[in-house]
């Protein structure tokens, strides 16, 4: 079934009101985008400060309603709700029906990380001949986390180096589940994966289940976890929280556990290796692209 779309360009202050009033007027769903995509933007938001929202300077609001809607109606709704809008900045057009959250999952290929990690799309099954290899069939959904972002990479690359047989390890911000089902699969005993969006760890759930690696992966919220001591930790997040958590990390890994961390920009990792020095040591950096992972070991 074909959608009505309705696009409209708004500066950054007007984006509540505006996302309100199409909300009231039968939005089935909105997304904002940046309005600047195709010019230099120097407003691109790379990591927002813990409990922010950022938005660009100017976005785009695109909101889908029932084809069958009144285009008059809703654009003289609109008028009412938010006058200040200009009738000539409002675009209306069909849109064919298609699994938006899915769509890009025709350009995931299989990606190899590290000797013998590879993570496959679920829609494609491994070659016969991948018997030696250690395979993660991903279904990411909405969540972030699919091994195509150098975080992830960075993290999936220290995992495979590791020796997992029976350990107990945690995934800080675990997003789909690939960096903790890949720790079970490379022959982790148990996972504790922690998120603090609960469509993560349903994105988690499922992935596991579909690797076959559920009944050994433990999900919480942060505030869940009781920071029982692990053997391994990784943590794919952001600089800014990563900051924030050094004591709480120190707290739950034994010692002599290997530890990475990502998410972080370059220029970040000073303040971040000044930090996890207090409980940390045989810190080291790994690069790919603008991101950097820092990785060592817990203090005896």
């Amino acid at each position: 079934m074909p959608f009505l779309e309705l696009s409209i360009a708004i500066a950054q202050h007007e984006q509540e009101r505006v996302e309100l009033a199409l909300e009231e007027a039968g939005a089935l769903a909105v997304t904002l985008l940046d309005a600047e995509v195709d010019t230099p933007n120097e407003c691109a938001i790379l990591e927002p400060g813990v409990g922010e929202t950022p938005l660009w300077q100017r976005l785009v609001l695109n909101a889908l309603f029932d084809v069958g809607t009144d285009r008059a109606g809703l654009l003289a709704l609109l008028a009412e709700l938010v006058p200040e809008l200009a009738p000539g900045d409002i675009g209306l057009r069909e849109v064919a029906d298609q699994d938006w959250t899915r769509a890009w999952m025709a350009d995931f290929k299989p990606m190899r990380f590290g000797r013998r990690l590879w993570i496959y799309p679920w829609n494609i099954e491994p070659p016969a001949d991948a018997a030696d290899a250690v395979v993660v069939r991903l279904d990411p959904g909405l969540a972030f986390g699919t091994g195509t972002h150098p975080t992830t990479a960075l993290c999936l690359q220290w995992l495979d180096g590791l020796d997992l047989a029976g350990k107990h390890v945690i995934d800080y911000g675990c997003g789909s589940g690939v960096l903790a089902i890949a720790a079970l699969k490379l022959g982790a005993a148990r996972v504790s994966a922690i998120d603090n969006d609960p469509q993560a760890l349903d994105a988690s759930r499922d992935n596991a289940r579909r690797n076959g690696v559920a009944q050994h992966l433990d999900l919480f919220a942060p505030e869940q976890f009781a920071d029982t001591p692990a053997d391994v930790l990784v943590a794919n997040i952001l600089a800014g929280p990563l900051a924030q958590l050094a004591p709480r990390f120190a707290a739950c890994t034994r010692p002599g556990a290997p530890f990475a961390l990502s998410g972080i920009l370059q220029g970040q990792q000073q303040e971040l290796l000044a930090i996890y020095a207090l409980w940390f040591e045989a810190l080291t950096l790994e690069t790919r692209e603008d991101w950097v992972r820092i990785s060592g070991r817990r203090r005896a």
